[in-house]
């Protein structure tokens, strides 16, 4: 098991009600795991983390990218405009 941190960004942060949070996770868990984790967890991030843009250590990360020890984990809804 290792910690990371979660960085959470505009309505991210308003559905879980908080900005940050620290959780621990298996060693060799994936960004995917991680967001059945989140759900589990902050069932109010479900309709949101499967648009979410990742970022594991301010690096884009995709689904199956493992997660590291103590990475800092941004979670940014999808952002539309004109």
């Amino acid at each position: 098991m290792h910690k990371i941190k979660i960085l959470l960004f505009a309505t991210m942060r308003t559905r879980a009600k908080r900005s940050s949070l620290e959780l621990e996770i298996k060693k060799d868990s994936t960004v995917a795991e991680l967001k059945e984790i989140l759900v589990a967890e902050i069932p109010a991030l479900e309709a949101s983390l499967h648009h979410t843009l990742v970022s594991i250590d301010r690096e884009f990360a995709f689904d199956e990218d493992i997660i590291p020890e103590n990475a800092e984990i941004a979670l940014f809804p999808p952002v539309s405009g004109g």
